[in-house]
């Protein structure tokens, strides 16, 4: 009998080691799977690559994860901190202790969905003349110029659902879906937090991600 419910964090993840890729889901604080997040910390992981699209984010959810230096590569749209002060993940960043790949937004998702279809990369004219596209290959098509962007893929992808059901079907609460759906796609492994599980199979029209992209679920509650 599929059943892929699980009781705890550390099951939930299972086999994640140091050098691990994860992605994470969450546009501003929906859909961001905090306590996943707030568990990776004390597992003593290093060198971990988060593909996030609001790296400021992560520190405001778990600034453990930064200060006890566990991130070693970031690929994100928006890596700012708050404020004028730079945060601790920008100091780490320009002291060579973090690498960095910032992505347009739009970039950004089209290179986790061609990482989840088998496309191994594509060209785009988005930041194509700019510091962004510097060191990528750039070619010519119908009279612009585009660039070529590597699909990404993820060891694990971190998601936060409303409602799943055992098999993994998953319903998401208004923008909560963002990011993760795709991410879901382009992990080989796909562990979701939800507020709920249900002791019926969703419904056809509430099923906004199928749960054959989805390996584990955990019941837990929504952290600010």
């Amino acid at each position: 009998m599929i059943d892929k419910r699980v009781d705890d964090l550390s099951t939930a993840l299972r086999g994640l080691q140091s050098g691990a890729s994860l992605m994470i889901s969450g546009f501003g604080n929906a859909g961001i799977p905090a306590n996943l997040v707030r568990a990776l910390a004390p597992m003593g992981l290093s060198d971990l690559t988060l593909i996030i699209n609001a790296i400021r984010r992560i520190d405001e959810c778990d600034a453990t994860l930064f200060d006890q230096k566990r991130i070693g590569h970031v690929v994100t749209t928006a890596f700012r901190g708050p404020g004028r002060t730079p945060a601790n993940f920008e100091e780490q960043w320009q002291r060579g202790e973090v690498t960095l790949d910032i992505v347009p937004q739009g970039t950004f998702a089209e290179r986790i969905r061609a990482g989840g279809a088998g496309i191994p990369a594509f060209y785009t004219p988005t930041a194509a003349g700019t510091s962004l596209a510097e060191g990528r290959e750039q070619r010519l098509f119908g009279g612009r110029m585009c660039v070529l962007e590597e699909a990404l893929r993820a060891d694990f992808a971190l998601l936060r659902a409303q409602k799943a059901d055992r098999y993994g079907n998953l319903f998401f609460r208004g923008t909560q879906s963002n990011f993760g759906s795709a991410m879901a796609t382009a992990a080989d492994i796909t562990v979701v937090e939800v507020e709920e599980i249900s002791e019926h199979t969703l419904p056809p029209d509430q099923v906004h991600l199928p749960g054959i992209y989805v390996d584990r679920v955990l019941q837990a509650p929504r952290l600010d």
